[in-house]
């Protein structure tokens, strides 16, 4: 019997490859569903089913990809509806994959559908435990994002939740391997483990959720603190893994038109298309095309689309580094972002050789920062989330996290200059670019962010508080 995780940093996702004797089953995976078929046809098996924990809202799962292309079997837990064929599983039912079994524990909470997958051996022995989102590592899957759906409370899907761990985990034997849907960087649950797997015996000594003295209403109290509203895309990704998506091999052939600058242009105008810029955040502060928004592909770059651009129909024109375009096509698709018409040929380098218009974002270090600072009064924004910012910051800077910037606009003069930083750099372009193209022009990037800043000593930092969440 074999068990692969394929685990994915920039959704902090682990989808799951079991194969036993010839036939194999997956796990949650994700869009593009080529790389679970390589595994099998090199391995001379046949893909049997599809599992989904549930209907994910972080991302699109490739369950209808992937039976259309290998006649796999969709699998759901107990009271799902989905638009398109698949068998709803009974609680406790059993599906076999060569002479391992794979057993359906309804465990409702995180979404009333929800399942875990327990992995049983030839000899019937529980082995490993497909936890989706109802258990990870050191938390517990957040249980306010089925609220609508299921007219419940958060307060009474996480009573569900208490129920299902007691009811249906805990009491599994402790030397079972827990392998969780998502790790730290999720937003599916509030204060994840970098770590991907785990003895559940251990999960049951060190996590907070399951600790065998809580009571119900304790649980709900801890389990439902510190949430903050989940990213916009989420309920859109929902709607996309419930009644179907287009293929991922259309959604390519459609992204891998390669334009010319003035093809490009023409396609902004002609489209309203937004252009995103996918490069290194320095490389981009240096030159850009005006209006471009910078979300860098080496990054959390995928949760940060979904949480920023609002209509995942929105028409995207790509600028990015060399070899990396379909790459991008991919990623955006992840998160049911489609609508990519084409890419810049040649990049930002082309569009410059043409002498076409650019812009640029100013940076500076934290050292110039402190010297500016000796000087004159500075205007220092802090985006990061508000459990960062809670946790330790600049004295006298102003949080204003990047997460919501669309739901609550920061209330800023544009003719005031800002420094802005984030932890390290990433983020703060990101904020920089989406209020340059919205006409603030006194935005200044700072180097390094937070750590650099904190690094230099040359600044008033509030005391360090744990923080109880990282949402």
């Amino acid at each position: 019997m074999k068990i692969e995780q394929i685990y994915t940093g920039c959704l902090a996702q682990g989808a799951y490859y079991i194969e036993s004797e010839g036939e194999a089953a997956v796990i949650d995976p994700l869009r593009e569903v080529q790389p679970y078929v390589t595994r099998a046809e090199r391995n001379n098996a046949q893909i049997k089913y599809v599992f989904e924990t549930h209907f994910h809202a972080d991302f699109v799962s490739g369950h209808l990809d992937l039976a259309q292309k290998t006649g796999a079997e969709i699998v759901y837990g107990p009271g799902a509806q989905p638009s398109f064929a698949a068998h709803i599983a009974r609680d406790g039912e059993v599906f076999r994959i060569g002479k391992a079994g794979i057993q359906v524990l309804h465990t409702p909470g995180h979404t009333l559908e929800s399942a875990c997958y327990l992995l049983l051996d030839e000899n019937g022995k529980a082995t490993a435990l497909f936890s989706g989102d109802t258990l990870f590592i050191e938390d517990v899957g957040r249980p306010d994002l089925a609220q609508k759906a299921a007219h419940m409370t958060q307060e009474e899907l996480a009573g569900l939740l208490y129920d299902s761990l007691r009811s249906k985990i805990m009491p599994l034997a402790d030397d079972i391997i827990v392998y969780p849907a998502h790790g730290a960087g999720s937003a599916c649950g509030k204060n994840m483990s970098t770590a991907t797997s785990d003895t559940l015996g251990h999960q049951k000594a060190s996590n907070y959720a399951l600790r065998a003295d809580m009571s119900r209403a304790e649980f709900i109290q801890e389990v439902t603190t510190g949430l903050m509203p989940p990213p916009a895309y989420f309920p859109l990704n929902v709607m996309l893994n419930r009644e179907g998506y287009e293929s991922i091999d259309k959604v390519l052939a459609r992204g891998r038109q390669a334009l010319s600058p003035a093809a490009f242009e023409a396609a902004a105008n002609e489209t309203n298309a937004l252009i995103l810029d996918t490069r290194d955040p320095q490389t981009f502060a240096a030159g850009f095309i005006p209006n471009a928004i910078n979300i860098g592909i080496d990054g959390n770059f995928a949760p940060w689309i979904g949480a920023l651009v609002p209509d995942i129909r929105q028409p995207i024109l790509i600028i990015a580094d060399e070899g990396r375009e379909e790459e991008v096509i991919t990623r955006l698709a992840r998160v049911g972002y489609d609508h990519t018409l084409g890419y810049l040929a040649g990049g930002f380098a082309a569009w410059k050789k043409e002498g076409r218009e650019t812009d640029h974002i100013p940076v500076v270090s934290a050292f110039e920062l402190a010297r500016l600072t000796a000087k004159q009064t500075v205007h220092l924004l802090d985006v990061r989330k508000q459990s960062e910012y809670g946790s330790e910051h600049v004295i006298d800077a102003e949080n204003v996290p990047l997460d919501y910037i669309n739901d609550s606009m920061p209330q800023l003069d544009k003719d005031t200059t800002y420094y802005v930083h984030c932890a390290g750099g990433y983020r703060s372009m990101i904020f920089n670019s989406i209020l340059r193209a919205r006409g603030y022009r006194h935005l200044v990037d700072v180097s390094g962010g937070f750590k650099a800043i904190k690094d230099s000593g040359l600044f008033s930092i509030s005391d360090y508080v744990c923080p109880t969440t990282l949402l």
